[in-house]
């Protein structure tokens, strides 16, 4: 069963810890420095927060999968999309590695599609430059289907060689 999953980027990560934990009568089920994530069942979302965005707001939405089978459904939608997308075969993202796939809407909100595969104990690829942005950000220059690492050199850890959500 999929579940959806909203990225936002916060100004002060305590506060909005303390605000989402009330709000969702919960308190999160990762937390670091610089990232908290609630997985919650009702309603059935993966609801993550960072201070590593561009500016405070929705960063990314998407779909977290279950199994292979769901990741190769989700992918095929993205194919219909008709849109460039940029596949990430194994990525280490959000202190998780996961395999993903990105696709932007008309209006450039990037969606997010992935399979955790498990928790790593290092934010992404970029953890030794905090400057690059948001490791689970899309990377702005992937405008090509299969995009290379080369061509991402620049992406930082959203390269697809190995990093991001």
């Amino acid at each position: 069963m999929k579940r959806f999953h909203v990225n936002m980027t916060v100004a002060d990560l305590d506060r909005s810890v303390a605000f989402y934990s009330r709000l969702f009568a919960a308190e999160p089920s990762v937390q670091r420095p610089d990232y908290a994530k609630w997985m919650l069942e009702d309603p059935r979302i993966n609801f993550a927060i960072t201070t590593r965005g561009k500016a405070p707001g929705i960063d990314h939405v998407g779909f977290q999968v279950e199994d292979g089978e769901e990741l190769a459904e989700v992918r095929t939608r993205l194919e219909a999309a008709d849109a460039p997308i940029l596949d990430q075969a194994d990525t280490v993202c959000c202190y998780a590695r996961s395999k993903k796939a990105w696709i932007d809407d008309p209006d450039g909100l990037s969606w997010e599609t992935f399979l955790s595969l498990g928790a790593e104990t290092y934010y992404g690829t970029d953890d030794l430059d905090m400057d690059a942005g948001a490791c689970c950000a899309r990377p702005e220059a992937a405008t090509a289907i299969e995009a290379e690492p080369a061509a991402n050199a620049d992406a930082g850890c959203c390269a697809p060689s190995s990093s991001c959500c």
